[in-house]
């Protein structure tokens, strides 16, 4: 089964976090039924980088604008620094993993998404033929959410489309977002246990899921649409939680077509 994890938040923040997901992703990436992709996106440290340097972070409906001073430090950040430390925690764990962004081999194709936004981008087209190369020998693809085009431009893209994107062409049965928040909530603050694309749609429509979790749920929809069979969301954090998952345990969301 092919299956595609995306991490964010805390996860990539915190060393202690990162080394026990790291931990569980190697131990399930060891499985000869499992091939496992990781995308990651990093905007916290990359709020920090800029912050250091004297740079304010700008955001358009929640999308970071990026000037050519941010996108050189897209590339240090989320192709560099991030992308490295969390190779660098999954081979420590036993795994064999290699760090890419979507300009490797136009595993992910790119194009301006709005001009206010500067180099950001939407992914139109992702070739998965080096996931595929790479899973086929037992490595562990850790994707940076970065994107290229056929006339060598660069493009800052958000972590949860590209992970849409890349689960799409991989032809992954399951989409993970791992992040936060312990799953869906509903008006009342409780966390649903199953969803369908329509609920998803309906929550959004209700108001009862803004935000960050609107776009999460945007983002699940389009997978579901693009043939991933479904989408997990769940905290990060909680012990065991990719065996859980994985096992098709009562853990976060699930949400199905």
């Amino acid at each position: 089964m092919k299956v595609l994890i995306k991490l964010g938040g805390t996860l990539l923040d915190s060393a202690e976090l990162r080394a026990r997901i790291a931990e569980q992703i190697a131990t399930a990436a060891g499985r000869a039924a499992l091939e496992i992709v990781v995308v990651h996106g990093g905007g916290k440290q990359m709020t920090r980088y800029l912050a250091e340097r004297g740079i304010e972070s700008r955001f358009s409906n929640g999308l970071r604008i990026t000037t050519p001073e941010t996108l050189d430090a897209v590339l240090k950040v989320f192709a560099g620094s991030v992308n490295h430390e969390l190779v660098a925690s999954l081979n420590r764990a036993g795994a064999l993993a290699v760090g890419l962004s979507g300009i490797d081999a136009l595993l992910a194709e790119a194009e301006p998404m709005s001009p206010e936004l500067g180099a950001v981008g939407r992914v139109f087209a992702s070739n998965a033929a080096l996931l595929q190369l790479l899973t086929a020998n037992r490595y562990l693809p850790v994707v940076a959410c970065v994107a290229g085009d056929r006339q060598g431009r660069i493009y800052n893209v958000n972590a949860d489309q590209m992970a849409v994107a890349c689960a799409g062409a991989f032809g992954a049965a399951q989409l993970i977002f791992l992040t936060d928040v312990a799953g869906v909530r509903d008006a009342a603050g409780q966390v649903l246990p199953v969803l369908t694309a329509v609920d998803g749609a309906r929550l959004i429509a209700s108001g009862a899921a803004t935000g960050g979790m609107q776009a999460k749920l945007e983002s699940a929809m389009n997978a579901l649409s693009s043939g991933v069979s479904e989408v997990l969301i769940a905290s990060g954090a909680r012990p065991g939680v990719v065996e859980a998952l994985l096992s098709s345990a009562a853990v976060g969301t699930r949400l199905l077509p």
